[in-house]
């Protein structure tokens, strides 16, 4: 059951608009047309693509001539390095497009009038060059192109804008209210290229300058084609693809030539400045070296460490001497004070280390002397002569061995006295070492420096002039400007899918936005919601005036759907065998009340059933309508009005189906409603009652005024008219109210004047021949 509903739901929800399929169909058909029109009326737009190899985008390496050859001079890190997305910037900043855009000559193009869209002329298919001279910045800019006209000497322009038409001749100037062209033959001019081209119809645009810039700013991409690596895409859309492609491959070479340029730059102020620092250093370096110079003169070294090794050998020698001399004087006293405190008789000790060889052989004399005295005392005594002459032999050798150790020890003592001095000397030289040492070095590290420094210095420049000699462009062209075969605008299966989503999307929102809006009763449904009062009949809409009524052996839609009605409102009579009144009604004017009567008698007559219908709304009579000469008969108000006492002086044949009586609204009244309450319509009731099958009241409408439910008590059914698109969706509250207040007897509605499209139950009735019209599907 749950599912039911959602089916119902959703049937509902979409049945409006699947009835109004052909108004789709139709909608989206226009659209594209529309769109087809709009497709070929656009000239196609091409993608235009490069890419280029950028060189070392990361870091530039020390030949390509930049900043970056002094990466081995301290505090020149780091100047050698640009990013990726600096040159995504550089190529697409608005210097180097003025550029392009002056050397392409872009302000002025030039464009042939074609059937569908203009085609812009460039290069050999233009045959006319436009030069532009000078530009007048704060004059008006013109809003009209210029045509031009090509003779066999020169040309004449001519716009809505110039004051007359402009003669000029080719290569002349030109003195345009805001600019000076020149306009000279092309002499590259391809007749076969432009062969396919009208160019009997030729005009210029001129652009202003900064509006050109931005153009081709907006018309161009550029980005990486991959994150890893450094190759950059630039595409442009342009409906010429030779003037798209010149422009790419010049904004490559411009891209090129300003960074050579600035490598150039760069490598010339680079040169310039390493020149003057070598000359700066040249000279420090010439003021260290005399410092060098000046300090070994002055301390009298050749070198440091050699000098102070020398000092240390020396010292080490003055110790070892003095230690020497020390011993020998040490000797020389020990024998002196030997000598000095022993008698002449005894032996001298020799051997002893004395390093004095006069004394050590007076000494051996001595002993010697001594040995043979002391053998010749064994034979004789001291006063022989001999022993005698040996005794002034030993004294006179013991005070020459006395005085020779005298000398030496004299002489031991300057020896130690001078190399006492030159260990002193050495000495205090040694403790002059580290200070000479470090005044020495640092004199050293300031040369080493600047002679490193220097030499760099050389290095450099010399790399920064080969640089400047053999400078190769930044950016390496991996594929020229080329176009791609198929044009990207207009995107044809876009437009045309968007053109039948529009045209399916304008008559869906309109619908819906009708359907918001909309306040009117539309179909069954509609009361359905409104209402608890049972809608028993739809009346489709007529066409023609003339098949407003039913005729005999009626097969159309109209006499289906009336047979219909009588079906179902003899379910609500059945309820009552002598049930035979029938009030028709509304609620306001206009609803099809008349229409629904007469038809509804037409309807249920038969050979067998007759049929009166009253017509019961004297303030605005409608039944005359249908039989004009009847407007001045005699009818109910006369009846009411007691002018007329036999009922049958007022009961005329309808004239439309044998068994079909009206009695006529007569004279309008002035006391309608006095009229209605004279109990006079009642006896009418009771007397016409056995005569006739069925008595059909076609009565005022209820909202206006009150007479219909003067009588609606009379009816043993009512028929409520609602009319489709007409009536209110407001008026189903009165009638709600009224249906609960019992003011009318058994109450219905019928649907009046509904399109076929809106039928609760198909769109068609029976098997009607009725001729049927595509727009009838449209109208409202």
């Amino acid at each position: 059951m749950k599912i039911n509903n959602q089916d119902f739901n959703l049937n509902e929800l979409l049945g409006p608009y699947l009835k109004k399929w052909p108004f789709f169909l139709i909608s989206m058909a226009i659209m594209l047309i529309i769109s087809f029109f709009y497709i070929k009326s656009k000239a196609p737009v091409y993608k235009v693509q490069t890419s280029i190899l950028i060189k070392d985008a990361k870091k530039m390496s020390s030949d390509v001539g930049d900043m970056s050859i002094l990466q081995g001079v301290p505090g020149f890190g780091g100047m050698g390095t640009n990013s990726i997305e600096n040159e995504l910037e550089i190529l697409q900043s608005k210097t180097i497009i003025e550029d392009v855009i002056k050397d392409l000559k872009l302000q002025t193009p030039i464009y042939a009038k074609q059937s569908f869209y203009d085609i812009e002329l460039y290069k050999d298919t233009s045959p006319i060059n436009i030069v532009l001279v000078k530009e007048d910045a704060y004059a008006e800019k013109p809003k009209q192109d210029i045509n031009v006209k090509i003779k066999n000497d020169g040309v004449v322009l001519s716009s809505g804008e110039l004051k007359s038409d402009i003669n000029a001749g080719y290569g002349r100037l030109i003195r345009l209210p805001y600019a000076d062209i020149i306009i000279t033959k092309n002499e590259n001019f391809d007749k076969k290229k432009a062969d396919r081209l009208k160019l009997e119809d030729i005009y210029f645009k001129y652009v202003e300058f900064e509006d050109a810039v931005e153009d081709y700013q907006k018309s161009m991409s550029v980005d990486l084609l991959d994150k890893d690596a450094t190759v950059i895409g630039i595409n442009m859309t342009d409906p010429n693809k030779d003037k798209a492609a010149d422009v790419l491959n010049t904004l490559v070479k411009k891209y090129n030539l300003y960074a050579v340029n600035d490598k150039n730059t760069e490598s010339e102020k680079t040169k310039s400045f390493i020149d003057e620092r070598i000359a700066i250093i040249s000279k420090e370096l010439g003021s260290v070296e005399s410092e060098k110079q000046n300090f070994k003169t002055k301390n009298q070294i050749v070198d440091v460490q050699s000098d102070a090794k020398i000092n240390l050998e020396v010292n080490q020698e003055a110790k070892k001497k003095m230690l020497e001399l020390d011993t020998q004087i040490e000797l020389n006293n020990m024998l002196s004070n030997y000598l000095n405190g022993q008698s002449s008789s005894q032996l001298i000790p020799v051997n002893v280390g004395l390093e004095n060889p006069v004394a050590v052989s007076s000494i051996n004399n001595y002993n010697k002397l001594v040995q043979e005295r002391s053998r010749l005392l064994d034979n004789a005594t001291p006063t022989n002569p001999v022993i005698k002459d040996l005794d002034i032999q030993i004294s006179n050798l013991r005070q020459n061995i006395r005085e020779s150790l005298l000398k030496d020890k004299g002489a031991l003592q300057i020896s130690r006295n001078n190399i006492l001095s030159e260990k002193i000397k050495s000495a205090n030289s040694i403790s002059t070492i580290p200070e000479k040492e470090r005044v020495f070095r640092n004199i050293e590290r300031q040369q080493q420096i600047k002679e490193n420094l220097f030499l760099l210095l050389l290095q450099k420049r010399e790399e920064a002039a080969i640089s400047m000699a053999i400078t190769s462009n930044k950016a390496r062209v991996v594929d020229s400007a080329y176009a791609l075969k198929k044009p990207v605008a207009p995107r044809k299966m876009f437009i045309l899918g968007g053109a039948l989503l529009i045209g399916f999307l304008l008559p869906a929102i309109y619908l819906l936005i009708k359907e918001l809006f909309n306040d009117k009763i539309i179909v069954k449904g509609d009361i359905e919601k409104l209402s608890n009062i049972p809608v028993i009949g739809e009346i489709p809409k007529t066409l023609k005036k003339s098949d407003q009524l039913i005729k005999n052996n009626d097969l159309s839609p109209l006499a289906e759907s009336f047979r219909i009605l009588i079906t179902n409102l003899r379910f609500i009579l059945r309820k009552n065998d002598n049930a035979k009144t029938i009030m028709v009604t509304s609620s306001m004017k206009g609803e099809g009340k008349t229409f629904v009567s007469v038809n509804l008698a037409l309807a249920l007559t038969t050979p067998n059933k007759k049929v009166l219908v009253i017509g019961s709304d004297i303030r605005n009579p409608q039944l005359q309508r249908y039989n004009p000469s009847m407007k001045v008969a005699r009818g109910l108000t006369e009846y009411l009005n007691s002018d007329v006492k036999d009922i049958n002086e007022i009961i005329h044949p309808s004239g439309f189906i044998s068994g079909t009586d009206f009695i006529y609204s007569g004279a309008i009244p002035p006391n309608p409603t006095d009229l209605l309450q004279n109990n006079k319509y009642e006896d009418l009731l009771n007397e016409v009652r056995d005569r006739y099958d069925y008595i059909i009241l076609d009565t005022a409408p209820l909202m206006p005024v009150t007479d219909s439910f003067l009588i609606a008590h009379l009816a043993d059914a009512t028929v409520y008219v609602v009319r489709s698109e007409i009536s209110m969706k407001s008026y189903m509250d009165f009638a709600n109210k009224n249906t609960e207040n019992k003011n009318l007897k058994n109450p219905v509605f019928v649907v009046n004047d509904i399109r076929k499209t809106n039928f609760a139950y198909g769109n068609q009735y029976g098997y009607s021949n009725e001729e049927k019209k595509w727009w009838h599907f449209l109208r409202k």
